[in-house]
């Protein structure tokens, strides 16, 4: 008989937690995987998918306008938001069976239910004891809602993909990625947005350029962006929403988005009475492996929060999966992860900002361009694109890329690769551009930035 029921039996069927299970089942481990909601995680089914979608499906107003300058006749048209969610929602739903199908190809047991951890090699799920001989928390994060009074009349991004309409009126509360990318999401369908956040500038850790450029971009749309304000109070006013703001200002909305952080969700998991170390937000402290402080108990993905990504929990889990079961121990590699946010115009960014750059190496080069871009020689907007490069002075190697504007996440992706391999600026000058396209001036970018005009620290 086996000394354990499972080999791995990993709680949390998200992104981190499928890689994991379906890579230590395909070395031939005995693999389970527990999942309390639907498959897929955060990512597929309350956020990055369900977001993108919602991010192409606002470009159309602006589309369909631009595309008058371009010879084409445009009548009349208008927006079915709830047509929008219900074929998201079928998208969705497709995205589950594709997950259901990879595990269970891969040999994965599925259970439908809470698991809870009980002790280094045992876990507890609806009243059902299970033994394996490593435990993988991949539970992710969730959505925090500062409390105040109120507060229970705001909503999330969990809640904010089933609404039954557009809300006409809403105010979004933070500074973070999710809060700019539904800011351009609803503005874009025709909402009247309001963003507020309690500092001075939005999106901090991206680079200040990025950061500014961003602000300045929505607030040419419309988008009303106000910084150093924070909201004191929520209220019913009829059907609408009364909200207090700390400068004393009132406003009247239809939702209140609160866009303020999430959590490590492990509250409720039984982690501490097994003795595993949790940090003050309630993140698994785990080492260089993504083991806790339990040698039997792995944790990989935001309940870790290291770096919330998507393709950053993948990894971590294909790298658990390969330490424990495919004989070669692997540490996830955290450096130069590029990453996007789907904000309107979009920001792609690989590597250090100016001021880490600074810090780290001292001397720095800057490159910075911002340009019309050709798309709206025509249609006569006043969009941006601004794109930016951080070399190391003594190295010549480019060790930051920066953008703001249409596809930056797509052409970013491209140049993390070469940021990766630690390629120079002197080879960047050497590739010749694609013309014409936006992406080439990241190869032609010959001037670099006099000291006077380099972006100061915050």
């Amino acid at each position: 008989m086996a000394e354990f029921d499972y080999d791995l039996f990993t709680i949390g069927a998200g992104s981190g937690g499928v890689r994991a299970s379906r890579m230590a089942a395909a070395f031939g481990a005995r693999v389970a995987v527990a999942e309390d909601k639907r498959l897929g995680g955060t990512c597929v089914n309350v956020g990055c998918i369900p977001k993108k979608l919602l991010v192409y499906a606002s470009h159309y107003g602006t589309d369909f306008a631009d595309a008058e300058a371009y010879g084409w006749n445009v009548g009349p048209r208008s927006f079915d938001w709830a047509r929008l969610i219900a074929n998201k929602d079928r998208e969705i739903t497709r995205l589950n069976g594709v997950y259901q199908g990879i595990l269970e190809k891969n040999g994965v047991e599925i259970l439908n239910g809470t698991a809870r951890v009980v002790d280094p090699h045992t876990v507890e799920i609806d009243g059902r004891r299970i033994t394996a001989r490593y435990l993988l928390i991949a539970t992710g994060s969730l959505p925090y809602v500062p409390p105040g009074p109120g507060c229970e009349l705001a909503i999330t991004s969990n809640e904010i993909f089933g609404l039954a309409e557009r809300p006409e009126r809403i105010l979004i509360v933070g500074g973070g990625y999710i809060a700019v990318e539904f800011a351009g999401i609803l503005h874009g369908m025709g909402s009247h947005v309001t963003q507020i956040y309690r500092g001075n500038l939005f999106l901090r850790g991206f680079d200040r350029d990025v950061r500014t450029v961003l602000a300045e971009e929505m607030q040419k749309q419309g988008i009303d962006l106000r910084f150093g304000v924070n909201l004191t109070n929520i209220e019913k006013r009829g059907a609408a929403l009364a909200v207090t703001l700390d400068d004393g200002s009132v406003l009247e909305v239809d939702q209140v988005l609160a866009a303020t952080g999430r959590l490590p969700n492990t509250q409720g998991l039984g982690l501490e009475g097994a003795g595993v170390k949790l940090n003050a937000a309630g993140a698994v402290l785990v080492d260089e492996y993504s083991c806790s402080s339990v040698p039997s108990i792995y944790a990989v993905g935001d309940v870790t929060d290291r770096i919330n990504l998507t393709p950053v929990a993948i990894h971590e889990g294909a790298a658990v999966a390969t330490t424990l079961f495919g004989g070669a121990p692997v540490k996830p590699d955290h450096s130069d992860v590029p990453s996007a946010v789907f904000s309107h115009p979009n920001v792609g960014t690989v590597g250090l900002t100016e001021d880490e750059a600074r810090e780290r190496y001292g001397e720095v080069v800057i490159f910075c361009t911002r340009f019309r871009p050709l798309k709206h020689t025509l249609t006569g907007r006043g969009e941006t694109t601004m794109m930016k490069l951080v070399v190391d002075r003594a190295s010549d190697r480019v060790v930051g890329v920066h953008m703001v504007g249409p596809d930056a996440g797509e052409i970013v992706q491209g140049f993390a690769v070469a940021v990766k391999c630690k390629a120079t600026k002197a080879q960047f000058d050497a590739t010749i551009g694609i013309h014409p396209t936006a992406a080439e001036e990241l190869v032609t970018m010959r001037d670099p930035l006099p000291p006077v005009e380099l972006a100061g620290s915050e």
